[in-house]
Formats: structure tokens, sequence, C-alpha cells
């Protein structure tokens, strides 16, 4: 991207790790004593499309495999349109007739194995020969595993940055490695028992097993799937002085899919390139990744959790790549299929993993979840014709990776606002980076179909006033009838507020009054937020926040959507200060660690740093496993949750993430805030190259609890608007106005500023 290009020859000098020591990038590596004995426990490699976890099962070293596209597409039996529709699930609720519901759309997701993400299966290394191990450690920097024995031997792993493959080195052995490929037990019964959402094994599948063709340097498995679905793992080996370098890899191939080469011949092309050339490649574009920004604060633990989590968003997303799921490249290894069938669940989780990606100054990764989103727009059409009854276009909240509906708690697998908080990401990537065409081309016939939609969904029955007929707010009363409200819910009242506000807006930016006008009076005829003047943001109207719940929908409009702000003045703070103190209030029985990765986001934007890092502690330090890996329940038994399972999903470690980066800046209102909400102990932090709307970067520093440095850099150019960070003394290299607190900078594309104390 153009972008990227501009940052990094513009911003070098500012850029992570030139500026930081070595030291400091090293304390944001895992280092432990031993292999992990469990593979959610392990090293994590990635590239967005292929992943490998390190780790040791029984006496062997193990190498989890796993291809993002690999997938069981068979549709999902219990869906018939013809039978099922939106007006046949309000008149069963209606009529209290819901179990005929449950019975159709819920029960079969959790008995069926499929649709689902599948692993994809392992290599395995004698090791008990070398002896004890001394220590394995992940440089995040480099993306580089490394296993040392006390023998001498190590070993170099590492999954490419652009390319398919993985490598792994052996050095200073005194005799070559044994390596196997295991392929998955397709052919063997499981146990039958759900483990961490884990429901079915792997054998349900009916899949024949695969062949294993052992040659002598070269192992080659080959799976057929559902349908005309396969897919190969290829792993090829040679010795050297002591040392012994192989290279893995696995391809698919399904009918309609773009034929490309199989597993086998990436790893013979990659081995005759060798893996010094592969390593520099790689190394470069790790290092382009965290050039492009930096935080520096001083709580040890919230840094190297924000940098773990950065690894693990350059590790699962690119822009050629499918969008992440439940699991990403990590699928589980345990026999079983994924928790939750490693699905896109768009009722929270996509929308949380891409968080980062804006202030992170990563949209190019970003654009892999809105490539995908929008090559499947006509299969979301197709969608809401079929299921709804209207034009326009709305999206299925759970879905396979060919945005197909796979069913599951209907009020949020079929939420009719689903596409509506999908089209945030379009209008952020917008805000983010300015891109007109992108705005023209994308964002907003994106927006316009939602808003369609929306609109031919509402009940007009009453002249001047809308609502839907019935509604939602995940996961609010979980299952049940009651799960449905006859007044629109504050979830999707926000969402559907945020549409037409946003569209609106852009229509305006084009150049089209008459769409904007139309979309202000549609606006204009949904109610207001439902609100308690002492609890905040309710439910729905007559429905308090009385529950400890995880999901925390009410109160959208505050974060992400920021249609209720802080900075809109006293009466929204008032909503925003009952609405959190009623939260907590509740208790987090039933919370997950995303609530807690949530909730520092909500605190950063009420402007408590104190709360917002103390929050993001408890997530970091109680529901994440050692290797940082985000597992929904507490697992020390602190009291911070009565769930306590263990399944692995990335939302909660990159809303972590974003909370880090809310704390530092904030650009929302249109309005540049520089550590809006940082703790009154941070008396020194810093940042660079943090990503604003208007497509500003900005770095800042704060030394002895002043802000004493601040840059901004201009991409597209544009009025910049800076709360003043630095009282009456001001130097700037550039002219300026003041609007009371509020520096305003008139800015020509690749204009940097320099503003000290």
């Amino acid at each position: 991207m153009k972008t990227l290009l501009i940052l990094f020859v513009g911003m070098l000098a500012l850029s992570y790790p030139a500026k930081s020591n070595p030291e400091k990038r090293n304390s944001h590596n895992l280092v432990f004593q031993k292999l992990a004995g469990s593979w959610d426990e392990a090293i994590p490699l990635g590239n967005g499309m292929v992943g490998s976890l390190v780790w040791q099962k029984g006496d062997k070293l193990r190498f989890s495999l796993d291809r993002a596209d690999l997938w069981d597409l068979r549709p999902m039996a219990n869906i018939d349109f013809n039978k099922w529709k939106f007006k046949d699930i309000y008149q069963h609720w209606k009529d209290d007739q819901y179990l005929e519901v449950q019975k159709a759309f819920d029960e079969p997701y959790d008995r069926l194995p499929a649709p689902s993400k599948i692993p994809a299966g392992a290599l395995e290394f004698e090791i008990k020969s070398l002896g004890k191990v001394k220590s394995i450690s992940l440089d995040v920097e480099k993306a580089l595993c490394t296993v040392l024995w006390e023998n001498g031997t190590k070993l170099t792993t590492f999954v490419h940055a652009e390319q398919p493959v993985g490598w792994y080195k052996f050095e200073n052995l005194f005799a070559p490695v044994i390596v196997s490929l295991v392929p998955p037990a397709y052919n063997r019964a499981g146990d039958r028992k759900q483990v961490d959402q884990s429901m079915s094994d792997l054998d349900q599948l009916g899949y024949p097993q695969g062949e294993i063709v052992r040659e002598k340097n070269r192992i080659t498995y080959d799976q057929k799937g559902w349908g005309e679905f396969s897919y190969q793992i290829s792993t090829q080996f040679e010795t050297g002085n002591k040392s012994q370098t192989g290279c893995w890899s696995i391809s698919s191939a399904n009918k309609g899919w773009p034929i490309a080469p199989k597993a086998e011949s990436l790893v013979g092309e990659a081995m005759k390139n060798g893996i010094e050339n592969s390593i520099k490649t790689h190394n470069a574009w790790w290092s382009k990744f965290w050039s492009q920004s930096a935080v520096e604060i001083p709580d040890t633990v919230l840094e190297k959790q924000y940098y773990l989590e950065m690894y693990k968003f350059g590790s699962a997303a690119r822009a050629d790549a499918p969008p992440i799921s439940l699991q990403a490249v990590w699928t589980a290894d345990n026999g079983k299929l994924p928790p939750w069938k490693g699905d896109f669940h768009h009722d929270l989780n996509t929308q949380l993993s891409y968080w980062p990606s804006y202030a992170g100054n990563q949209l190019n990764l970003e654009e892999g979840f809105l490539n995908w989103l929008w090559k499947l727009r006509p299969t979301f059409k197709k969608y809401t014709r079929d299921y709804f009854g209207t034009g326009g276009m709305n999206v299925p909240g759970v879905s396979t990776l060919e945005g197909e509906p796979m069913g599951g708690w209907i009020q949020y697998s079929f939420g009719q606002s689903v596409g509506a908080w999908l089209s945030q990401h379009f209008y952020l990537h917008w805000k983010f980076s300015m891109d007109r065409t992108f705005l023209k081309e994308k964002a907003y016939p994106w927006i316009k179909d939602v808003a369609i939609f929306l609109d031919e969904i509402a009940d007009k029955s009453v002249p001047g006033k809308r609502k839907l007929i019935m509604s939602s707010s995940p996961e609010i009363y979980n299952n049940s009838r009651k799960a449905w409200f006859a007044e629109t819910t504050n979830f999707d009242l926000a969402l559907i507020r945020w549409t037409y506000e946003k569209s609106a807006e852009m229509a305006d930016e084009l150049g089209l009054p008459q769409e904007a006008k139309t979309w202000r009076q549609i606006l204009s005829e949904w109610p207001e937020l439902a609100v308690d003047s002492n609890s905040g943001f309710l439910f729905a109207p007559g429905f308090p926040f009385n529950e400890s719940h995880r999901h925390f929908s009410h109160l959208m409009a505050f974060h992400p959507l920021g249609t209720i702000d802080f900075s809109n003045g006293e009466k929204d703070q008032e909503i925003i200060k009952h609405t959190l103190e009623n939260l907590v209030k509740t208790t987090p029985d039933y919370w997950c660690g995303y609530s807690y990765s949530w909730l520092g986001n909500l605190y950063a934007r009420a402007m408590d740093g104190e709360k917002a890092a103390e929050t993001l502690r408890i997530f970091s330090e109680n529901f994440c496993l050692p290797n940082s890996f985000h597992v929904n329940g507490e697992q020390h038994n602190k009291g911070y949750s009565k769930m306590k399972y263990r399944p692995f999903t990335l939302e909660g470690n990159f809303a972590f993430a974003s909370g880090i980066q809310e704390m530092l800046l904030q650009s929302h209102t249109g309005v540049i805030k520089v550590f809006p909400a940082i703790p009154a102990s941070w008396t020194n932090a810093k940042f660079e190259n943090l990503r604003a709307q208007g497509a500003f970067l900005i770095s800042a520093e704060k030394e002895n609890g002043r802000v004493t440095k601040v840059h901004l850099f201009s991409e597209k150019g544009g009025n910049l608007r800076l709360e003043n960070p630095f009282g009456a003394t001001i130097k700037s290299d550039v002219e300026y106005r003041k609007e009371g607190n509020i520096l305003l900078f008139d800015l020509k594309p690749g204009k940097h500023v320099n503003l000290k104390l």
C-alpha cells in the first residue's frame, strides 16, 4: 500500500525497533525452561495462512500444523429457507412455540460435526536421545522459536512471514533426528466428550484416512475431505555437518477455488532457495511490521502483553488470507474439532479481533477481513433475500469460510444488525486511511446495502416511528425465548442509528445530498436509546441490566460506536458513569476474558486510566495461558469469574491491544488526544506512529508527568485538531490556530509537525 511506503520512508527515524534497545526488546519474548505439555500452551508461529504450534507430546517434539482455509464446507442440513424464514421465527416466538425453533436451528449446530474448521496434522521429532531441554523461547521481534538442549543441540523454527512454508533447523547434532508426519485421527473413534466447547471428534467427519508416502528425505500426506475438498502436507529435510534442515507446507484444493501449487512443490522450491535466504526475507517483513508503531509504558506486564498481542496479530492477519477466525491458524490439536467449530462469529469475535489494526497502524493487515466480506457480498445478499425476504444486505452472525450460515443460537447467528456492526470496519478503514476511492467503491456501497436492508426489515406500522418486530441483545438470556424482546434493544438500536448517521456522513462526503437526506429522515424515525437515570443503559425499554453477563451488548453506543461519548458533555458522561458502575455492581461472575479486555477499552473511553490499566492487568494475569493465549475462563481462582473452562479464542487478546492504544491515543471524536487515559503513576511513557482518524500518524512522549514532545505526520493532508497537551508554553515548527484548548493545523499531504514543551 502507498500509505505503508509513506510511513516507512517518512517516519523511519521514529520507528521501532530501531530506537529500542535490545534489552527492552528481549523483555517481550516468551522464555520457558521446558516445552509446553499441551497444544494450547505451545509457542505460536504463523503468517495468516499457515501456522504452527511448538510443544511436546509424550516424548516427542511436536509441530501442530494448520492452514486457514482447511474447512469442511458441507451445508448445514437443518437450515432450510424454504421452510424457515424470519417471519416464521417471529410467529413461533409470538405463539410461544419457540421450542420448535430451537430444535430446528440450535440443536443441530451442537450435534452435527460440520461445517467446521479442521486441523491439518502434525510433525513429530524424536528428541529422547537429545536429553534434557534447557530452554524454549519465542523471539517476538523476529518471529523465531528456539529450543536449546543441555547437550548443546539447538533448534530454530519459524513460519515464513509471506510464503506458506515453515522451517526447522537442528544444529550441534550427534545423529539425525527422526521426523514423522502424524495425520489427524479421522479413522479412530474419539471419546465423544465435550472438552472446552470442542464438541465433536474428528472421526465423526466421516473422512477416509489419508495416505502417507515416505521417501528418504521427504514425507507427504494427502487427505480427502468432504465433497471435492482435499489438502496435502509435505516436509523435506536434509542433513549437513552436525545439522539437519527441513521445510514443511500445507496446500488445499476445492471446487471453484483457484488452482495453487501443492505443498510438495512449494517445499521443493523453498529447499532450493535455502533457509538462509528465507530467513532474510522473513526478517525483512517482521522488521517492517514492527516499524509501523511502538508503545513504551512503565507497566511491564501490560507492555509485554501488548507486544505479544501485536505479534499474534502479525501472525494471524494478512491482506491476501482469510480473516481471523476464532483460533486463526492455531486450530486445536486434541483429536477434536476446534471450540465452536473454529468458525467466524460476527456477534463480537471477528469485530474485536481487528480493533488494534487501526490505531496500531496495520491497515494493510486489516484488509484481509474487508476483502473477504466484500468478495462474499453475493452470498450475503442471497442469504438476506432467502431468510429475511428483503433487499439490501445482512450477514449471518455465524458463518463458514464461504459466508454461509451455520446456525446456532438464532438470535445472534441470524441477527438483524450483524451487517451493521461489520459496516463499522468499512467506515473505520476509510476514516483512518482517508482513502477516497475505498470510500466510493466499497465503504459506502457496503453500508448503503445494510441501510436498505434495515429500512425494509423495520416495522413502520406507526407513521413516522420505526421498530423491529422483535429484537435481541447478544447474548443476554442465552438461548431462551426470553432472549427475544418485543421492543428494539439498545444493541440493535445503537447499530441501526449508527448506520444511518454514518450513511449520511458518507453520502455528504461523496456529494450525494439526496441520499444523505433520506438517511437522516430514516434516522429521525428511530427512537432514542433506552436509559435509566440510575443504572444507565438498559437492555431494552423496561429491561435493566441486572445480571452478570459476558457480552456488553447493551452499551454498544458508547463503545465501540462512539455515538454516546464523554466529549458530548455532562448528559452523556452521567449515562456512561452510571452504566459502568452498574456493570461492575452486578458482579463479573459470568464474564469471560474478553469481557475484561472490552472493559479496559470502556474505561479508557471514560478517561479512567487507573481502572483501564487495572482491568487489562486482570485479563493478562488471569485469563491467559503462559504463552499469552486468551482462554475465556479464569485460570487462577481469584474471584474474577465463575467461568473456569479454557477454550482458546483470539478476540480477547486483540481487544486487549486496542485497550492499550485507547489509553495512549484517541481520535474518534475528530479531536486527537494524546495520553487521554493513563494512570497517574505513568509519569514516563511514549508511543510512536500510532494512527489517528484523518490519516494522521502521531508520536508523543511524556517525561516526569508532563507531555514534552508530540510529532504529527499527515499522510493525506487536511485539518488536524489536537487537544493541547502542553499548557500555555508550546514550541511548534509550523503555524497553528487555537480554539479554546484545541490546536488547529491545516496540513498538506506529507507534512510533519514537531511540537515541544
